[in-house]
């Protein structure tokens, strides 16, 4: 069940260019097209967070753009964060980590080991690139397989309608097209 974007008791924090840079399909789309890239982890993640009700934040680095004063987007419920002008992905997780880290739940996806441990001592759990991709699959294996049981008693249910039954159904159906 979904919850409402005020009501998560846990957050998960994704460091996106890292993961970007560490998945195989995002590091070749961004090769092509940087936005692209992030376009595709923002909607990965936003399928993520309406199945497991987990809030995601996606955090970019935009810390070497002159002049930057940060940006804060929400797509499909998803936070985005471009990070200003000397802030980095990891500091600004950092310091969101320090006001809630030990009130909420809080993991961060980054592959970067010293950010992993800074990130352990705030009060935070981590998970690495390969681990988040893994658990996002485990996630689409257990939908699917939901749906095709689903799917299943629901034919199996059909399957014991009388004949008589079944016409008004399908005609039901047809009518409402």
């Amino acid at each position: 069940m979904r919850r409402k974007s005020n009501r998560y008791n846990e957050y998960l924090f994704v460091d996106g260019y890292n993961i970007i840079n560490s998945w195989d399909n995002l590091r070749e789309l961004s090769s092509l097209s940087l936005e692209v890239a992030r376009e595709e982890l923002v909607e990965i993640m936003a399928e993520y967070q309406y199945y497991s009700a987990i809030k995601v934040i996606v955090v970019f680095d935009a810390h070497m753009v002159k002049g930057n004063s940060g940006k804060k987007e929400n797509f499909k419920d998803i936070d985005i964060v471009y990070t200003r002008e000397n802030e980095t992905a990891d500091q600004y997780i950092e310091k969101v980590l320090d006001e809630i880290g030990r009130t909420k739940r809080v993991r961060v996806a980054t592959s970067d080991w010293m950010e992993q441990q800074i990130i352990l001592g705030r009060g935070g759990t981590r998970i690495s690139a390969r681990e988040l991709k893994a658990e996002i699959s485990d996630q689409k294996r257990m939908i699917k397989r939901k749906k095709n049981t689903e799917n299943s008693k629901n034919e199996l249910l059909i399957g014991r309608l009388d004949e008589d039954t079944l016409k008004k159904l399908y005609k039901w159906a047809k009518d409402q097209e």
